[in-house]
């Protein structure tokens, strides 16, 4: 990875994941995709190989981000999906034109329309939003309990009572902070 950038938070669930290029909104925010090449190294991770991005394709992206976390949001505090957040995000799936194609190890892996095709990453991760917003996959949208972060993040642990979207960032800070205080308190 080069320098300068933030890592990438790192999860199973494509479209909260996609969310978490842009952590700490309640704080001082991290971008973590701040150059057309830093979304196509995230797309690599998850599998949505593209050769190149634009600019232009680099704000569509961080549009359908914002939209999904507006409306993971609300479908997780359980109001009303915003309108505008739902378009964006119901535009992005009916542009792409990616494919689901079964490897020989039995894996699930996306076939884009060509290798610039940045809207059928987006479609792809769209397509991802939808399921879990609308309640198809087994598990719960959530919102991360750090004050700085807040992120909508898709619980899927047994008891479905997760509190940050990342125990090994979020989590670990609020834990340090809490022995913290108790320590100087006592």
């Amino acid at each position: 990875m080069p320098a300068g950038f933030p890592e990438f938070r790192l999860g199973s669930v494509l479209a909260t994941s996609f969310t978490g290029t842009l952590s700490e909104r309640h704080g001082e925010p991290v971008e973590r995709i701040p150059t057309p090449q830093r979304l196509v190294d995230w797309l690599a991770v998850y599998g949505l190989a593209v050769d190149s991005c634009t600019p232009a394709q680099l704000e569509l992206a961080k549009e359908l981000r914002e939209a999904i976390h507006a409306a993971a949001t609300a479908a997780a505090i359980h109001e009303a999906l915003p309108a505008a957040a739902v378009a964006v995000i119901n535009d992005c799936s009916v542009r792409g034109r990616a494919a689901a194609v079964l490897t020989p190890e039995g894996e699930r892996r996306w076939r884009l329309s060509s290798p610039s095709a940045v809207e059928d990453a987006l479609g792809v991760i769209a397509d991802d939003a939808i399921s879990i917003i609308a309640g198809e996959r087994d598990g719960r949208l959530a919102l991360c309990a750090s004050p700085t972060c807040q992120a909508a993040f898709f619980d899927t642990s047994q008891s479905r009572t997760r509190k940050w979207c990342d125990m090994n960032t979020c989590g670990n800070r609020q834990k340090k902070a809490r022995f913290n205080a108790k320590r100087t308190a006592s």
